[in-house]
C-alpha cells in the first residue's frame, strides 16, 4: 500500500465518503484529492469543502458540471431513444462516464497515482467508474475502500467516525431508509421496503412528482423544438440543455409524470429492485421518438431500434469509453442530421400524449398517404406485384406440403 502517494477521492462529504477519506489518509499513509460534482442534484454542494479541510485536505475540487452532463451525455443517450430492459432511462448509469472523466482529468493534473470511489461491491457503479478509469487511464489505480475494509454496515461506519472525530452533520431528521442517488435526469430509491418486491414503495418517498390522483385537472400543453434531435427550445424559448432538462423536470412533476417501480438485472449478476423518478426524461423520450417518426426513414428508425438494446446494456454495464459505444454513436449521431422539428404533447395525470408533429425535413406526404383521392400520386395497382413476390416462397412452401399448424 506504501505506492500511493496521492489518490483522487470522489466525494460527497456524506458519511461514507467522509469515512472513506479518513481511512485512505491512515490506510495508504497518502495525500487524498477530493473531487465534488454538481451534476443538479439538487443539493449543495459547497458544503463538502470545508468538511474536507477540516479533514486537512489541500486540494479541493468542486465542479458544476451540469451543462457537460446533459450536453455530452444525456442528449447523444436520447438520440438513440436508450431504454434498459424495456423502461429504465439509465439515469444513475450515464452520470458514471463523467465522474469517471473527472477523476483522471483532476489526476493527472494534480499528479495523484490513484483514484478511488465509494461504491460498494454489490451494485453496479463500480464497474463503471473503473472500466471508465481504466479506459482514459490503463496504468491508474484503483482503491475501492468497499472491497477491502471491514465496515460494512451503517453502525461500523458511525463508530469509526466518531473514533476518527469525522465531522458528520447531524440534522435531527430520521436518516431515509433508502439508498438513494439524483442528478438532474433522476433520482433512484433502492433498499428499505423496496427489498420485498410485493411491497408497494411509499406515496412520501417520492421528492420530484406528485401521485397521478393529485396532479392538475387540467392537461399542460408543452412545445418542443427539436435541432439534430436535440431539444433546443420548449413554446418557442432558446434553453441550454442543463435548463430544458430542469425545467422538463418541473413541468413533468407538477404533472406525475415519470414513476417508476422496476426489478433489475444488475451487471453483477444479481437482481435488484428500484424505484426512479424521471420526469424530464419521461417526456423527452417520448417527444423524440415523436419527431423521428415523421423524420427518419423507415429502415434507419427500424435499424435504430434494433441496436438499441445492445447501447443501453453498454452504458448500464460500463462501457460508455468502450471503441463499440463510440462507434454505435456515431452512427446515431449521423441519423440525427434531419431530425428537426417542433413537437406537442399534452401531459396528464402521468401521461405524455403527443399530439401534433411538424417538421420541414418530414417524410410525412398527406398526398400519398390520404384516404382520398390521391390524384395518381400513388397507383394501387402495384401492390398486387408487390405482395406476390413478398408470398413466393410461402406458396412454394405450402406448394411442397410445409405444414404451418
Amino acid at each position: 500500500m506504501a505506492d500511493v502517494n496521492k489518490v483522487v477521492l470522489a466525494y460527497s462529504g456524506g458519511l461514507d465518503t467522509s469515512v472513506i477519506l479518513k481511512w485512505l489518509q491512515d490506510t495508504y499513509n497518502c495525500e487524498v484529492v477530493t473531487f465534488t460534482a454538481d451534476l443538479g442534484q439538487g443539493e449543495e454542494v459547497e458544503p463538502a469543502r470545508a468538511k474536507a479541510k477540516a479533514m486537512g485536505v489541500k486540494e479541493i475540487y468542486i465542479d458544476d458540471l451540469r451543462e457537460e452532463f446533459v450536453r455530452d451525455f444525456v442528449y447523444p443517450m436520447f438520440r438513440a431513444n436508450t431504454v434498459y430492459e424495456g423502461e429504465y432511462l439509465l439515469g444513475t448509469s450515464i452520470a458514471r462516464p463523467l465522474i469517471a472523466k473527472r477523476l483522471i482529468e483532476i489526476a493527472n493534473e494534480t499528479g495523484a497515482d490513484a483514484i478511488s470511489h465509494g461504491a460498494t461491491g454489490k451494485g453496479n457503479d463500480q464497474v463503471r467508474f473503473e472500466l471508465g478509469a481504466y479506459a482514459l487511464k490503463p496504468g491508474v489505480k484503483v482503491i475501492a475502500p468497499w472491497r477491502e475494509w471491514d465496515l460494512l454496515s451503517r453502525e461500523k461506519l458511525m463508530d469509526y467516525a466518531a473514533k476518527h472525530e469525522i465531522p458528520i452533520e447531524r440534522h435531527g431528521k430520521q436518516k431515509s431508509p433508502y439508498s438513494m442517488d439524483a442528478n438532474l435526469l433522476h433520482i433512484s430509491y433502492e433498499g428499505g421496503v423496496l427489498e420485498d418486491t410485493w411491497t408497494e414503495h411509499e406515496e412520501d418517498m417520492w421528492k420530484w412528482t406528485v401521485s397521478p390522483e393529485a396532479a392538475p385537472d387540467t392537461a399542460t400543453y408543452i412545445e418542443l423544438t427539436y435541432r439534430a434531435g436535440d431539444i433546443v427550445a420548449i413554446d418557442g424559448k432558446d434553453m441550454s440543455p442543463a435548463t430544458v432538462l430542469a425545467e422538463l423536470n418541473r413541468i413533468g412533476g407538477e404533472n406525475g409524470i415519470g414513476r417508476l417501480d422496476i426489478v433489475e438485472n444488475r451487471y453483477v449478476g444479481m437482481k435488484s429492485r428500484g424505484c426512479y423518478e424521471t420526469p424530464g426524461g419521461t417526456i423527452m423520450l417520448k417527444g423524440h421518438r415523436a419527431i423521428e417518426s415523421i423524420t427518419l426513414d423507415r429502415e434507419v428508425a427500424h435499424l435504430k431500434d434494433e441496436l438499441m438494446p445492445k447501447y443501453a446494456s453498454l452504458i448500464y454495464n460500463g462501457f460508455w469509453w468502450s471503441p463499440e459505444r463510440l462507434m454505435l454513436q456515431q452512427m446515431i449521431d449521423a441519423s440525427q442530421a434531419n431530425v428537426n422539428g417542433v413537437v406537442r404533447m399534452k401531459l396528464y395525470k402521468g401521461n405524455v400524449i403527443i399530439t401534433g408533429r411538424k417538421s420541414d425535413d418530414s417524410l410525412f406526404d398527406a398526398n400519398i398517404a390520404t384516404f382520398e383521392d390521391d390524384a395518381g400520386a400513388y397507383n394501387q395497382a402495384d401492390a398486387g406485384g408487390f405482395i406476390k413476390l413478398n408470398a413466393l416462397r410461402l406458396r412454394i412452401a405450402a406448394g411442397k406440403g410445409r405444414k404451418l399448424i
